[in-house]
């Protein structure tokens, strides 16, 4: 047969081979370009479908939202009290007073009441509406923006608290954003020198998010998932941390193949091969980790992990189609200027990565023996983390209204005016319950009627409803009112959720903890074809995460002088941190047993950590880089979990990834791949 052949000595099929291989990828790019201008918005729209009102997520069998069900049959388990209250420190003026009762409130309001302690102050409890408590808080103090000269009016409470929260995540559609894609830019430029290719990884980040906030907008609007504003938050940090890190992986093979081979094509397919496992398997792992916070009693934390879900998922569709088309269709010049050509030499040979090899190869025992130790100092500060909760009022890192007003309430009131305890039991033995009610800390008992059986008395308490020294009384108080026989008596209100939402997350703590060990075991397991090797993988992580927590406890308790942490952080701390801690652990190890099948397992930790030392270190860098911007935002959970995962991800990168486990693996050698073939090779 005669072959026919073109002017350039190719036959017209190759021709036509090479002049429709661009269709696909260009198909690809083309149908997320419109995928994600029809799903951005979303991600500005996810604040409407978010909800900040630690009430809707405590568990159905809490004692405080039994006590909120049933506090219904008194007409008014609906509402949430905003507390208006002013002061005049030369003494209000009949004309204040007036003034205050004369304003037209959006809610239920009391009364004008006078402090019994001086004549400073006065206060009044407006009941608005649960379905929008921070729209009629708005409205609240719009009504009460003008007072006479010298009156302070400050509006406070749960419904204010709820209102001021709002208001501090509404920074995340814009702020947030903001500085974690400029920081991310600011990094891939530094990695890649290249103006181009971190605009391709961004873009990669942004379809990513799109199609997770489209996702997340329709379960949330259609009731499958709750959201917060901290979800939020974490999501589109989450999102664009872990995309531009599986790019980074990806990006770095399709350079490394370029060197080897000529054709671009082959070489995304090639670096597209080698990587779609390790990011699986990473992704996954991440996915299964924060998925297990469904096993929480708390609604928040079951939203957190479908949310969390949702964005690695998309990311990594993201990173495995739309970047690879992208990639086919660049080339060399998406490294532009500094294009890596046809076979030149791979510059990790002879870069810093190698002498971190030849150190673990001289002395692997003492690398590994050092770096334990230095992480165990950081564990001895475990027991400083003060973890146990916190006031709501704390939560804000900056001046707020509700916080302002509970102050001054505080001064002149007792301090749980306005947010009164809620106790219903059997009516018949009311009498009896109100006398066990009036324990230390408590200020008052008032009867609030009687349905169905039951009687409900309002206890108002010394301290202010949202302080730890609240929440002891609450315990003290329903100590008391159980004892009462036949009273079947229950307490709930506003600082009743909070305890309860206390004790659930450290039950959800010992219970999620295990589980995510477990699931992860079972996945590197299955990756890396041994049971020795995930051990020890899983005991590196482990150490170097109670290292970043007694680190973070140095610097919660010393450095910021932060009031304590919510009971939920080190759950959060430790989900993210294992998860994105294996990660480059999988990264890693996936590439070792790749070489070790040629090489032997010694030379395969070698080169494995040669090869992935830029690429990983760069990946923390960027996802501790991410995880910093949820700073932005004044909330105190965000703000710790920022510095946990910030930090614990480069001493992963840096000191676990780096130094611990492959001197480890140097170390064991072979045994580490038991029972797999593998594990009787060479070393």
């Amino acid at each position: 047969m005669i072959e026919l052949r073109g002017p350039g000595g190719h036959s017209p099929v190759h021709a036509t081979r090479s002049r429709t291989r661009w269709l696909l990828p260009a198909l690809v790019a083309v149908a997320w370009l419109a995928l994600g201008g029809f799903s951005g918005p979303f991600a500005g729209k996810l604040s409407e479908v978010s909800v900040n009102d630690s009430t809707a997520f405590l568990p159905s069998s809490a004692e405080a939202t039994e006590v909120a069900e049933r506090v219904r049959a008194f007409g008014d388990g609906q509402g949430l009290p905003a507390v208006v209250v002013a002061e005049r420190a030369s003494g209000l003026t009949p004309a204040d007073r007036d003034w205050l009762a004369g304003r037209e409130l959006p809610g239920e309001a009391s009364p004008v009441i006078p402090s019994r302690q001086d004549d400073q102050a006065a206060q009044l409890v407006v009941v608005v509406d649960r379905a929008d408590p921070a729209g009629a808080v708005d409205g609240i103090r719009s009504a009460l923006a003008s007072p006479p000269d010298g009156l302070t009016v400050l509006v406070t409470g749960p419904a204010a608290q709820v209102a001021d929260l709002k208001e501090a995540f509404g920074g995340i559609d814009g702020l947030l954003l903001l500085v974690a894609g400029a920081v991310v830019a600011v990094i891939l430029v530094l990695v890649y020198r290249s103006p181009l290719l971190p605009l391709v990884v961004l873009l990669s980040g942004v379809f990513a998010l799109g199609l997770a906030s489209l996702a997340v907008y329709l379960l949330a609007d259609g009731g499958v998932l709750d959201l917060n504003g901290q979800s939020q938050g974490i999501l589109f940090i989450l999102v664009f941390g872990a995309a531009t890190d599986y790019a980074l992986l990806l990006v770095s093979r399709f350079r490394e193949e370029l060197r080897d081979t000529e054709d671009r094509y082959l070489a995304v397919k090639a670096a597209w091969r080698a990587t779609v496992e390790p990011i699986a398997a990473s992704a996954g792992t991440v996915v299964l980790g924060v998925l297990c916070l469904l096993f929480s009693d708390l609604n928040s934390n079951k939203g957190l992990g479908p949310v969390a879900a949702i964005g690695i998922g998309a990311a990594f569709l993201a990173s495995v189609t739309f970047l690879p088309a992208v990639l086919a269709l660049l080339g060399r010049a998406a490294f532009w200027p500094r294009r890596p050509a046809h076979g030149s030499p791979h510059p990790e040979a002879s870069g810093r990565w190698a002498r971190v090899a030849r150190l673990v190869a001289t002395r692997p025992r003492a690398t590994w023996v050092v770096t334990t130790l230095v992480l165990l100092v950081g564990v001895a500060f475990v027991p400083q983390l003060r973890a146990s909760g916190t006031a709501q009022s704390d939560v804000f890192l900056t001046d707020v209204d509700s916080v302002a007003g509970q102050e001054v309430l505080s001064r002149h009131f007792p301090g749980g005016s306005g947010s009164p305890a809620v106790v219903l039991a059997d009516a018949g033995q009311a009498r009896a319950v109100e006398r066990a009610a009036r324990v230390e800390g408590v200020s008052e008992v008032r009867p609030a009627g009687e349905a169905e059986g039951l009687v409900r008395l309002d206890v108002v308490l010394t301290d202010p409803a949202d302080s730890e020294a609240a929440v002891g009384t609450v315990e003290r108080l329903r100590d008391a009112v159980r004892a009462v026989p036949g009273a079947d008596a229950k307490v709930g209100g506003p600082t009743a959720t909070q305890l309860d939402t206390q004790n659930t997350s450290e039950r959800d703590r010992l219970v999620i903890i295990p589980i995510v060990l477990v699931v992860i075991f079972l996945v590197l397991a299955l990756l890396l074809r041994s049971l020795l090797a995930p051990l020890l993988l899983i005991a590196t992580v482990v150490l170097s995460f109670a290292a970043t927590m007694g680190v973070s406890a140095l610097v919660f308790n010393g450095l910021l002088d932060f009031p304590g942490a919510d009971p939920v952080v080190p759950l959060f701390g430790f989900v993210f941190l294992v998860a994105l801690g294996i990660d480059y652990n999988i990264f890693l190890m996936t590439r070792v047993r790749e070489e070790a099948v040629s090489l032997g397992t010694r030379e395969g930790v070698l080169r494995g950590l040669t090869v992935t030392g830029g690429v990983i270190t760069s990946a923390g860098v960027v996802l501790a880089a991410t995880f910093s911007a949820l700073a932005v935002l004044p909330i105190l959970f965000l703000a710790q979990i920022a510095f946990i995962v910030a930090f614990g991800v480069l001493l992963d990168t840096f000191l676990v990834r780096s130094l611990l486990v492959p001197a480890l693996a140097v170390d064991v050698g072979r045994r580490i791949w038991w029972p797999s073939r593998l594990g009787r090779g060479k070393d």
